[in-house]
């Protein structure tokens, strides 16, 4: 009766929880932890959205149980939002289901479709649930590169001809959270005529679709020709509206796939609060200057956050995505691994950040920097970190040389 439970150990520890601890002793010890570790996003939710939410909930009957596939006023305003935004026409009846979040919507259908051992092909490192999610479901999960190109597209094709049993189904996260990369159409088009001919079932995580820096919007893989014949795409309010904690997300695309997430929702939830929904529904179908100021304000926080890592000599690559950076652990502390370089940066910079080790063994040469705290505490995070590459201490204006820290954590 003391063993774990089996899907309990097919867990590892959490690797973010060491980097948590130290963060909660430092803190309750009364010092300032400048935390961007967490993707969670700082800024408040759009007033009409809220306003929305307000009216919704002082009528009575919206506290009732709600729809488990979300109310089909939801269903419509998404599948607008994709009509208007990537030109792709849904159902709103068979296409779309509402979430109670991606990460939900993305573990339920893993558990609806999944067979014991089936292989899944998961990018490493990515988000913890794109592989964590079949883990729990009985999956064994196969890793590919992360990034997008000819090198993952030889991935693809040894994963077919080398695993046993042949895969069943493809993770793809464009923009990737937690590498950054982003994803053309040209790309999908290759994904999804190879996973046409070998009958791969596609899941996209879009979550960050709307958090871009280029001139050209990340596109849908549902864009592609015959893309819903195979694929189904997850979609979120939570970065795109600042509503994380409101927990709305969606699922689009394959009938079958679409059909199989809603059967297994009914017998689990009754879907989000229908406040949430119905204020959903006013993020979606109105103005659209909010994501945009959104979008700017992640950009300027990007632009300020590598200047001053540059400027402290850590070279990091500018993302052209996301809510993050995914920065290389400089030269110098490399052998450390990503989790005992964070638990340093903590300790001498009083700066939180997510070992890369927590997104997968091929993350741990790096570490994921979120730009969740406004400009004036990021500049006061590379001031921070500044002096700890260069051995002098934090306070402000100090010259006293900390080299013994370095030396020792050398």
């Amino acid at each position: 009766m003391t063993e774990e439970f089996h899907r309990i150990r097919r867990l590892p520890p959490y690797v973010f929880a060491e980097v948590n601890k130290a963060k909660a002793a430092a803190r309750a010890a009364g010092e300032d932890i400048i935390d961007l570790g967490m993707g969670n996003p700082d800024s408040p939710t759009p007033p009409h959205i809220v306003a929305k939410l307000v009216e919704t909930v002082a009528d009575p009957r919206s506290h009732r149980y709600s729809t488990s596939k979300g109310i089909p006023g939801l269903r419509k305003a998404l599948a607008g939002y994709y009509a208007r935004r990537f030109g792709v026409k849904l159902d709103p009846e068979t296409e779309v289901v509402a979430t109670i979040g991606s990460k939900e919507g993305l573990a339920n259908l893993a558990s609806a479709i999944t067979s014991p051992g089936d292989t899944i092909l998961v990018p490493n490192p990515s988000y913890p649930i794109h592989q964590f999610g079949f883990i729990i479901a009985g999956a064994s999960v196969r890793s590919i590169p992360a990034e997008p190109g000819e090198e993952m597209l030889r991935a693809l094709d040894r994963a077919v001809r080398h695993s046993v049993p042949k895969p069943t189904a493809l993770i793809v996260n464009f923009p990737s959270n937690p590498t950054a990369f982003v994803a053309d159409l040209d790309f999908y088009k290759e994904i999804v005529a190879f996973c046409r001919r070998e009958g791969i079932w596609i899941l996209s995580d879009l979550a960050y679709c709307e958090i871009y820096f280029g001139d050209t919007p990340p596109p849908s893989i549902l864009q592609v020709e015959g893309a819903k014949e195979i694929a189904v795409e997850f979609t979120s309010m939570s970065k795109t509206y600042s509503m994380a904690g409101w927990r709305m997300g969606f699922a689009a695309g394959n009938p079958h796939l679409i059909s199989a997430l809603t059967r297994i929702k009914s017998y689990l939830d009754y879907g989000a609060f229908t406040p949430i929904q119905v204020a959903a529904v006013t993020a979606l179908n109105g103005p659209q200057d909010c994501v945009a100021d959104i979008r700017a304000l992640y950009k300027e926080r990007r632009d300020v956050l590598l200047r001053g890592l540059s400027a402290a000599g850590w070279d990091v690559p500018a993302p052209d995505g996301s809510m993050f950076a995914w920065a290389p652990i400089p030269p110098k502390y490399a052998h450390l691994g990503s989790v005992e370089f964070s638990k340093l940066l903590l300790a001498n910079a009083g700066v939180a950040v997510a070992p890369g080790l927590g997104f997968g063994e091929h993350g741990d040469g790096f570490v994921r920097i979120g730009l969740v705290e406004n400009t004036q505490r990021l500049r006061q995070a590379t001031r921070n970190i500044r002096a700890f590459l260069t051995g002098r201490q934090n306070s402000p204006g100090a010259d006293t040389d900390t080299g013994a820290s370095l030396e020792k954590a050398s």
